[in-house]
């Protein structure tokens, strides 16, 4: 919300001059070769990050053993015993000590999940572990006369039934995730040589680990970067890197140039940096020699993290659980208000009630955003290149309210529950946006960093004062700057701050038109 740009009445020519721009936008960029292009095709569904999934079968596992436990009650105990008595909280905590014994033993690790005789053996190794310490626990707090071994045993085997078929359900989905690829971490190797060749065997000799290596990238063209490395091809240069980790949905950068490069190193982690995945630098290639808990590992393989994909695992999936709530509500709440700007619109002047505008979202994918539309269809821009300005005889009656109190922007809400856009983020731009006859791109280096999350409705550099037209450079940097502060500072709380100043915000309406 907050970001005023032109628009017009939607056309299915509009759009196809919006995206043929973007083509030859594309076009005038980078290209990658054809070896590159057709392994970035087979990479171009998106992955489970591990970590996620483990999550996501612990949390059922454990309502799983829960549900058995409270199973076990209502159909033995209830209702000689209520439902506060010491058998619904045994269950609990027999729930709670099996899964954190699951976790103590590499239960969890996707290695373990989908191989059905391993998962089975130390499902039931966790249970009965948690069986003798719920035992010892009840036995200390009620003695050996009032000791329920019978409810004990009943409990093992309920929770092992239940566990055992839920194991057999998560093995056979699992493995065929894994087959598929979806379950791999996809990682390029930057930097050729015996530094490459070192990293590369080192993942490959490491037992349970979840890297997919896809190819290498280095700008080195003479013998100290040959263009297969221990079996994987050299697909191009580091400026390639950047377009080939976008269409592979690439998660992980191994950079192994040493660091006696260093303005090199330097040089390639500016252009890097502004990719949405983490980046980390090989230890192996500098023979670095930091303390053990320096390092994080991938296998045997010692790397230092440089930097971290932002908003990313569960921070993810807690924002996207947060926007799609207050969307809803907010939706609700709302909709007399955006029913009588429909009608008002409609009455106002001829052309659709909605406008839909091809923008740049998340990992510069084009998106298709949605308004309410304020300009004359005939008079409108669909590439959103000629920006409203003060003033603007494009604007109509009801637009230039609807623009100055951001009531425009509102069916952008519809675009957070299709998951195009977040609540809060960097405002999504039109494609080619200029200020003076030069490309924003061109104007802050790391403009395209805004790009590694998702972008919003509203933003912080709304919020602070980079509301509006960006009619000079200065304005474009402060924005940009605005925007890495929140990537770089990014939590729910300040994601609530953010909602809850907008409205203030709105007030000030100098730079809305």
């Amino acid at each position: 919300m907050l970001d005023k740009t032109a628009n017009s009445g939607f056309s299915k020519e509009g759009l196809k001059r919006a995206l043929a721009d973007e083509k030859t936008q594309k076009e005038n960029s980078v290209q990658l070769n054809e070896l590159a292009n057709n392994i970035a095709e087979q990479f171009a569904s998106n992955t489970v990050r591990p970590l996620v999934l483990m999550g996501v079968v612990r949390l059922c596992e454990f309502l799983v053993l829960i549900s058995a436990g409270l199973v076990l009650f209502f159909t033995t105990m209830w209702p000689d015993a209520g439902i506060a008595s010491g058998y619904v909280y045994s269950s609990f905590l027999g729930a709670i000590l099996t899964v954190s014994f699951l976790q103590g033993i590499d239960g969890y690790l996707v290695s373990s999940l989908k191989r059905v005789g391993l998962s089975i053996s130390k499902a039931i190794t966790a249970l009965a572990l948690a069986t003798v310490i719920l035992s010892a626990f009840i036995y200390i707090m009620r003695g050996i006369e009032n000791f329920p071994l019978e409810w004990l045993l009943s409990w093992f085997g309920y929770a092992t039934c239940s566990l055992v078929v839920v194991r057999l359900i998560e093995a056979i989905i699992i493995s065929r995730m894994a087959n598929a690829g979806r379950l791999d971490r996809r990682a390029v190797i930057v930097g050729g040589g015996e530094g490459a060749a070192e990293v590369i065997r080192g993942l490959e000799n490491s037992r349970d680990q979840d890297i997919q290596i896809c190819g290498v990238f280095d700008d080195r063209t003479d013998d100290r970067s040959p263009e297969i490395i221990v079996g994987y091809p050299k697909l191009g240069t580091v400026s390639e890197l950047v377009e080939f980790a976008r269409k592979a949905h690439v998660n992980m950068l191994i950079v192994t140039l040493p660091l006696t490069a260093e303005k090199r190193l330097l040089q390639l982690l500016k252009r890097l940096w502004v990719l949405p995945v983490d980046i980390r630098l090989s230890a192996h290639s500098n023979k670095l020699h930091f303390r053990a808990r320096s390092y994080t590992y991938e296998g045997s393989v010692p790397l230092v993290d440089v930097f971290d994909k932002p908003i990313a695992d569960w921070d993810a999936i807690t924002k996207r659980i947060f926007d799609v709530i207050v969307a809803s509500a907010a939706i609700v709440l709302l909709s007399p208000l955006m029913l009588l700007t429909a009608l008002a619109v409609r009455l106002d002047s001829k052309g659709p009630i909605i406008f839909k505008q091809m923008r740049e979202g998340f990992n510069n994918e084009p998106i298709e955003v949605y308004k309410f539309r304020s300009l004359y269809t005939d008079l409108g821009d669909s590439s959103g290149v000629n920006v409203v300005k003060k003033g603007d005889n494009r604007v109509t009656r009801v637009g230039k309210i609807i623009r100055k109190t951001s009531i425009d922007e509102l069916p952008q809400l519809f675009n957070v529950l299709q998951g195009t856009l977040s609540l809060v983020g960097p405002r999504p731009h039109v494609p080619n946006a200029q200020t003076g006859n030069r490309l924003w791109t061109e104007v802050v280096d790391s403009y395209i960093a805004r790009h590694k999350v998702k972008p919003g409705v509203t933003g912080w550099a709304q919020v602070t004062g980079w509301r509006g037209e960006v009619d000079n450079e200065e304005k474009l940097k402060g924005r940009v700057d605005a925007d890495l502060y929140y990537i770089e500072n990014w939590s729910l709380m300040f994601d609530f701050y953010i909602l809850a100043i907008t409205p203030f915000r709105l007030l000030n309406t100098e730079n809305a038109y």
